[in-house]
């Protein structure tokens, strides 16, 4: 699953991440989210980790709306966070950035028809 959505899912850049999704991967509804951070930029795992966590938080608090767009719709959707910045942040910028990216994401959703 996941060569298909770096492979045939499309990406959008909200700073500081970078997001990949797709959408109706199945025929009913399901939303499977997942982040990743480079250890190119971020030597020490408790780095990695932390951010990774921040990003789980912040989705898990907002994703509700999305997740009922999708319902409604019966659509599903596969979706990656990567985090592109080189300095670990604070959690209000991540929950902000994570937020506009699923208003965008829920656009998406109405777009397709």
């Amino acid at each position: 699953q996941i060569e298909l959505l770096f492979g045939e899912g499309k990406k959008f850049t909200m700073a500081p991440f970078r997001v990949h999704y797709l959408l109706g991967t199945e025929g009913s509804f399901s939303v499977r989210f997942g982040a990743g951070v480079s250890n190119k930029n971020f030597k020490k795992a408790v780095d990695r980790n932390r951010i990774k966590r921040l990003a789980r938080e912040a989705w898990r608090q907002q994703k509700s709306d999305l997740q009922q767009r999708l319902k409604g719709k019966n659509e599903s959707m596969d979706v990656f966070f990567i985090y592109t910045e080189k300095e670990v942040p604070e959690y209000k910028i991540v929950y902000d950035a994570i937020g506009k990216a699923i208003n965008k994401l829920s656009g998406m959703i109405d777009l397709k028809q």
